[in-house]
Order: C-alpha cells, then sequence, then structure tokens
C-alpha cells in the first residue's frame, strides 16, 4: 500500500510554497500552535464527556427502561446524534471560513460548545421534568455535533497554515493532541467525581461536575478572538479571490465564488475518499473509549474506575506516538504512515477483543495500547493530509467534509453499533469484523488518493 514519493505531503498545493515565506516568526508561529491546540482539547474535552456520562448514568437518568441494555442504546444514540449534526458545523464553518477566515469560525465554534456542554450539566432530569429532558439533551448534543464540526477544520488550519516548511505534519499534530488530551481530562475528572462522591450521590449530581468545567471553553475563545491573527495562506487566497472575482465582474461574469459549491462540483470524490480512510481510525477510536466503556462494566463486571484508569493511561501514550507519526510523516509522506496505522488496526482487530474478553486489567490495557498506537500513527499526519487534499480557497470546507463524513459514519455510530453487534451475536468477533471492514475501505481509499497524488 505504499504511495509513490509524491503523495500529497511530498508535492503540496502550489500556494503552499508562497504563503510559507509569508508566515511570521516563529515565537507568533507558536503562539497560535498552542492557542489552536488548546481550543482542540476543551472542545474535545466538552465532547467527549458527554460520551463517557452516555456509559455510565444517561441511560438511567434520561430514558428510564426495564432494560439496561435499552436505556444505554437511547444514550448511545443521543451520542450518534451529534456527530450526525457535526457535517452541519462543517458545511457552515468551512463556506464562512474560506470566505471570511478561519479565526472567526474557531471562536464561534467554542463558544457555542462551552454554552452547549455547561447546559448539559444543568439539565433536569426525567425524573424531574419527564419527556422535556430527553429532547433537551438531545437538542444540546446537536449544538456540541454543530460546534465540534465547526472546530476541527479551524483548529487544524491555524496550525498547519502557520507551519514552516516541512513541519506541516508535525505542527498539526499540535491539534490531534486535543483529542487525548480531551480523554484523559475527562476521565480524570470523571474518577475524580466517583472518587470523592458515594455511588448515589455521583448518580444525582457528581456526574454534572465534569460538565461545568465546559464553561472556561469562554476563556479561551475569549482569547483566540483578541490575542490571535488570521493565517497568512488565508490573507493570501483572500486576496487571489478578490482579485478573481473583480476580473470576473470586469469580463461580464457573475463574480462571486462559493467553496462549497466547487467541492460539490469538483472534489466531492476526494472528499469521499478523505472520509473512507478515516472513518476506522474515529469508529475504533470510539470503540475503545465509549463501547468498551460499557462493554466490561455492564457485560464484564469490571469496576467502572479501574477501567477509566486504563483508558486514561492508554490515552497518555498517544501524547508521544501522535506528533511522532506526525513528524515521521514530513520526512517520508503522509499516506505511507496513514496506511500502515491502518492496516495495524485491521490485524489487531481480533487480538484485542480476545484479550478484553478475559476480564483481565492487565490485558483490557495491552489490547487497548496496541490499538492506540495503531490509532496515534494514524492520527499524527492526518491533519496536514486533509489539509494538502485541498487548495487555500476550499482546504476549510473541503477537509471538513471529509472529516465530519468519516465522524458520522464511523465514530457517530460505532458504540450503538458495537451494543447492537453484542446483543445480535453474543461475541464480541463481531464487533472486530466491523473494524476490520472498515480498515478494508480505508486501506482502498488511501490507495486511491496514493495513485492520484502519483499521477499529478
Amino acid at each position: 500500500m505504499d504511495p509513490a514519493p509524491s503523495a500529497p505531503s511530498a508535492a503540496p498545493h502550489p500556494d503552499s510554497a508562497q504563503s510559507q515565506n509569508q508566515n511570521p516568526a516563529d515565537p507568533h508561529r507558536r503562539k497560535v500552535a498552542t492557542a489552536a491546540a488548546l481550543a482542540s482539547a476543551v472542545e474535545w474535552y466538552d465532547y467527549f464527556v458527554f460520551g463517557i456520562a452516555a456509559a455510565l448514568v444517561l441511560g438511567d437518568l434520561y430514558f428510564p427502561s426495564g432494560s439496561s441494555s435499552a436505556g444505554v442504546l437511547a444514550a448511545f444514540a443521543t451520542f450518534a446524534v451529534g456527530f450526525l449534526a457535526r457535517p452541519i458545523g462543517g458545511i457552515i464553518a468551512g463556506h464562512l471560513g474560506d470566505k471570511r477566515g478561519r479565526k472567526p469560525m474557531l471562536v464561534l465554534a467554542l463558544t457555542l460548545m462551552g454554552l452547549s456542554t455547561t447546559g448539559i450539566g444543568l439539565l433536569p432530569t426525567y425524573e424531574t421534568v419527564g419527556i422535556a429532558a430527553p429532547i433537551l439533551l438531545v437538542t444540546l448534543r446537536v449544538f456540541q455535533g454543530i460546534a465540534v464540526g465547526a472546530q476541527w477544520g479551524g483548529a487544524m488550519l491555524m496550525a498547519t497554515e502557520y507551519a514552516p516548511e516541512g513541519k506541516r505534519g508535525l505542527y498539526g499534530s499540535l491539534v490531534q493532541l486535543g483529542v487525548p488530551i480531551g480523554v484523559v481530562t475527562a476521565n480524570t475528572v470523571f474518577l475524580v467525581a466517583g472518587a470523592v462522591t458515594s455511588e448515589s450521590t455521583f448518580e444525582a449530581w457528581g456526574w454534572r461536575v465534569p460538565f461545568m468545567v465546559g464553561i472556561l471553553v469562554l476563556v479561551l475563545a475569549w482569547y483566540i478572538h483578541t490575542r490571535v491573527e488570521e493565517t497568512p495562506e488565508f490573507r493570501e487566497a483572500e486576496r487571489a479571490l478578490a482579485e478573481k472575482e473583480k476580473n470576473q465582474k470586469g469580463a461580464g461574469g457573475e463574480g462571486g465564488n462559493s467553496p462549497l459549491r466547487t467541492i460539490l462540483r469538483h472534489h466531492l470524490g476526494t472528499v469521499f475518499l478523505a472520509g473512507g480512510s478515516f472513518a476506522v481510525n474515529t469508529a475504533t477510536f470510539y470503540i475503545i473509549i465509549t463501547g468498551v466503556l460499557d462493554y466490561t462494566t455492564r457485560e464484564l463486571d469490571m469496576k467502572r474506575s479501574a477501567v477509566l484508569t486504563v483508558s486514561l493511561c492508554v490515552s497518555l501514550t498517544q501524547l508521544a506516538l501522535i506528533p511522532a507519526s506526525a513528524a515521521l510523516s514530513d520526512r517520508i509522506g503522509r499516506l505511507r504512515i496513514y496506511a500502515l496505522g491502518a492496516a495495524g488496526l485491521a490485524v489487531w482487530a481480533v487480538p484485542m477483543f480476545l484479550l478484553i474478553d478475559t476480564g483481565s486489567l492487565l490485558w483490557l490495557a495491552v489490547g487497548t495500547f496496541v490499538t492506540s498506537c495503531f490509532l496515534s500513527i494514524m492520527y499524527g499526519p492526518q491533519a496536514a493530509l486533509f489539509a494538502e487534499l485541498f487548495t487555500a480557497e476550499m482546504r476549510y470546507t473541503g477537509a471538513s467534509l471529509g472529516y465530519q463524513i468519516a465522524a458520522v459514519f464511523g465514530g457517530g455510530l460505532a458504540p450503538f453499533v458495537m451494543v447492537l453487534l453484542l446483543e445480535a451475536t453474543g461475541t464480541s468477533m463481531a464487533v472486530s469484523a466491523y473494524i476490520i471492514g472498515l480498515a478494508v475501505i480505508a486501506l482502498i481509499s488511501i490507495k486511491v488518493l496514493a495513485g492520484r497524488a502519483s499521477s499529478r
């Protein structure tokens, strides 16, 4: 599956070289990259606390029924709703971000996420307000989905478009680190909340504490709004676009430009290939941090705190692996690294669940750790890869759509599909087969993307 040397990382778009020379000094680059990484971390923290709460308490509190499986399915369905909303955020923010700038869309996304997450923390339960509780929960989850769909493209482009020459993968990986940081922080806050409260107190109000931390996102949104400048590549693309529209009007053309229309007419295949290449990563990720949490505590009778601790420790390893794989992709190509991670997930899918099914914390840690390594290998170069698939004037739209398509058909449905497969088959091998199928789709997509790159 190794692509030719002219993969996207080795042959960036022509506008890249010019804009690289216009990038500001290193201190400002680092400030922007740090702000983008923090934006990603707090946004994903807010998003992940919902997934953990869905596996632990939301089913009983907002979807009461006689079956624990039915309650969990309802909670995971609400979890999935957030993913269905993510393309909406990607489309809106992508279109406006390509026309108005990366920074304002990132600030808007952070604000929406902070308000939505805090709202969930304050939401009354089904017992208190009846059917209004799950309706409001779903509504706030939709807003979370729109926010994270808008955020990723903005944060990723703030980092990669400020990157110095030859380090776009490494700078993009700083935004990717937001995912493990968000997971570690969310798990830590839930562990602390569970440790300082009794079981009944945790279910009464302790689970709400992690959601209340979301209000801090508003502080970061204000900082980025007041202290961070727009990216040089967008400014250059903005000037080029204005000149193009001026010439079109002078020649009697319509003028005006729609990045979304351009993507849908001419680059939709690339969007779907990007999504197909990434779906296995996001699906497997949510299986091991959310689906496995439910499976091990409900089916294997493992302790919640112990499983959360394992998830936390495994996520910490990604903090080193993600930038390492991204830096390597700067040297040998994005798609080579990407394909290695996808192939690893396919090979490891069966051993992972055989280890988890032992009910041993040690083997759970081993199984999810190896999986996490392959996820990191893919996730590190992914931001730079998606950025380099599209030119600057349509990059926010194209990259966001590719990412969010994968999120919908991979991550959002994965915990729900996992519960359905376990209920229908009675064996975790069905979940392994699901992962393998997505990995095959990823490898095919990567092969086609590599072929397109080599033919340029």
